[in-house]
């Protein structure tokens, strides 16, 4: 691969709309991030009825984002940018993924790679025989695989799976977005997420039963697709959904914001949320579920409060220090500034790429040697 700007080709869940998932704001940073390293970067994303009425992206100033119908569209009208492009960069969740990655590897001129942005469950899929978006023959064809969990986990992908070079890729923020704002605190305890019924049981432990128990307290939830059965307490706020643009006030007007992670990921650990790296970017200290490898990323009574039960909730709430609160979100946002940002991110893919380029050429050359050889 040579020096200079790269053209990139990213397939993925959705760039467009941040309706009910987490991929687009972390895409958003990421491209941004590449394209002010000066890349050419396309973004291909497939048409879907929930997220075109519900787009709050249409035309993002640093890359190309085109739309597509099908996988029959896709091959007849992409099929020379995919053939032209220094890499592309297949998503977890895309529609059809394993026709595409199928299709996308045997055009493909230059690398292949995946960005896994849910790796635990991805792997739980395989486990079970599921290929909606991944299919274990496609894993060892991969030039590289981005994964959303670092740890044991990438052994485990590469020993297990044949992943070629599997890095752990956090996800990450756009830090002109994800900033304090100055806004007053408007919320003792704020919650941002999308239903998921294995992260419900959390959510209800962590901020419904303390705000049953400190009525006093205000508490907020934003996001969709949470059942009418759900009995909030008359302290809770609900948003059914907050766009992008409002993430910073959001967070800014919380005291804390609670950090919840869905089952696959507390059992791997070191699965940090886009949403923890948002919260802490914005300045709201953090109370977050306790898992492996947490400690590394923001240290407990550090950078954040870890709070496994109710009480540890209460308690946190009802403390009178506000200096270490303040402390805490001082501590967490350097920490996202310094290692966590779309440009950090950037050159970390520059990286990855560089190694993968250069692992082909190595089994380029031993190839040749081999067929000299025989």
């Amino acid at each position: 691969m040579t020096e200079g700007p790269l053209s990139l080709v990213f397939l993925g869940l959705s760039l467009s709309s941040s309706w009910g998932n987490g991929h687009a704001t972390t895409y958003r940073a990421l491209l941004k991030g590449l394209a002010a390293r000066g890349h050419q970067v396309t973004f291909l994303e497939r048409e879907q009825p929930w997220y075109a009425a519900n787009r709050d992206l249409v035309r993002p100033s640093y890359c190309d984002l085109l739309f597509y119908d099908d996988l029959s569209s896709l091959q007849q009208e992409q099929s020379d940018r995919i053939a032209e492009a220094d890499a592309v960069i297949l998503g977890s969740y895309l529609p059809d993924g394993v026709a595409v990655g199928e299709w996308v590897l045997d055009q493909a001129q230059g690398l292949v790679g995946f960005y896994d942005i849910d790796t635990p469950i991805t792997l739980a899929r395989l486990d079970r025989g599921d290929r909606e978006y991944l299919a274990p023959e496609l894993v060892p064809r991969l030039d590289f695989y981005l994964s959303f969990t670092g740890g044991p986990l990438l052994e485990r992908l590469a020993g297990n799976h044949g992943a070629r070079l599997p890095v752990a890729f956090y996800c990450m923020v756009d830090e002109d977005l994800y900033r304090p704002t100055g806004d007053q605190t408007h919320w003792d305890l704020g919650y941002l997420g999308t239903y998921a019924e294995d992260r419900q049981p959390a959510v209800e432990r962590l901020l419904i039963e303390p705000a049953r128990r400190l009525p006093g307290k205000r508490f907020v939830v934003a996001g969709p697709q949470y059942p009418s059965t759900i009995e909030w307490p008359a302290n809770v706020e609900r948003i059914e959904h907050l766009p992008p643009a409002e993430h910073a006030r959001f967070y800014s007007s919380c005291r804390f914001t609670l950090n919840v992670t869905r089952q696959e990921m507390v059992k791997a650990g070191w699965s940090p949320s886009v949403r923890l790296f948002e919260a802490a970017a914005c300045g709201s200290a953090i109370l977050s579920d306790p898992w492996p490898g947490l400690d590394e990323i923001f240290p407990p009574d550090e950078a954040l409060l870890t709070v496994a039960d109710s009480q540890s909730v209460v308690d946190a709430l009802s403390a009178r220090e506000g200096d270490r609160a303040n402390r805490l979100a001082r501590r967490a946002r350097q920490r996202v500034l310094a290692e966590h940002t779309g440009e950090r991110r950037a050159a970390q893919l520059e990286e990855v790429l560089k190694q993968a380029s250069a692992a082909n050429a190595r089994g380029t050359q031993e190839e040749k040697r081999y067929a000299l050889s025989s």
